[in-house]
């Protein structure tokens, strides 16, 4: 009888452990759906960007080597415009192309937090000294400049979370592509490389 005993207070620890076990993922069950259901009532409204200036400081073609050498600053601002969430940048990469060439190393911006309706606003120097560069794209960009039109894009690579109050969401991937109009004659910017000035202010596609 005392071994069945012993063996009564095996399963009656397993049980309580089961019980324990169970309790506690019901909890964690209910706080996802309430995070959910926060999330999808609050649902986050992607931040806004916009590319404010850009200047060309080198923009070197040789056809000899097939090399492109760049040199370009921009300004571009983000704005939250969610009234209740908040975006924490984790992450921020931002990088110039040409025809979805790109033609700069990425440079980092600083990790920021976003608070609702707060305006950042950056303004890095892109560089990408001798970049080996396509026969055709070559041809393509030696029309550009004997056109006296040029469009390069300017792209950020990043990761975000949101906050909900004292709530703070994964990681989510941001991939912002912001057009950059550069002509010969008029625009607002100072002329730059080649005699190319910024045209005008533009607002950029942003993808969560």
């Amino acid at each position: 009888m005392g071994k069945d005993c012993g063996n009564h207070g095996d399963d009656d620890l397993w049980q309580a452990w089961r019980r324990l076990l169970a309790i506690l993922f019901g909890l964690a069950l209910i706080v996802a759906i309430i995070a959910l259901i926060v999330y999808l009532v609050l649902r986050p409204t992607h931040p806004r960007f916009f590319l404010q200036d850009a200047t060309l400081r080198q923009l070197d073609l040789s056809n000899s080597s097939g090399l492109l050498s760049t040199s370009i600053q921009i300004t571009v601002a983000s704005r939250n415009p969610n009234d209740r969430v908040g975006v924490y940048y984790d992450r921020l990469d931002v990088y110039a192309s040409y025809k979805y060439q790109q033609i700069t190393l990425a440079a980092s911006l600083p990790p920021v937090y976003q608070g609702h309706g707060d305006v950042d606003v950056w303004s890095p120097v892109l560089s990408g000294p001798n970049v080996p560069f396509a026969p055709y794209l070559a041809d393509a960009i030696s029309k550009d400049f004997q056109a006296g039109y040029l469009i390069l894009q300017v792209k950020i690579d990043g990761r975000v979370r949101w906050k909900v109050g004292s709530w703070i969401s994964g990681h989510y991937h941001l991939f912002v592509t912001c057009p950059a109009f550069f002509i010969t004659s008029g625009g607002n910017g100072a002329p730059g490389a080649n005699g190319f000035r910024f045209q005008t202010a533009t607002y950029c596609r942003v993808e969560v």
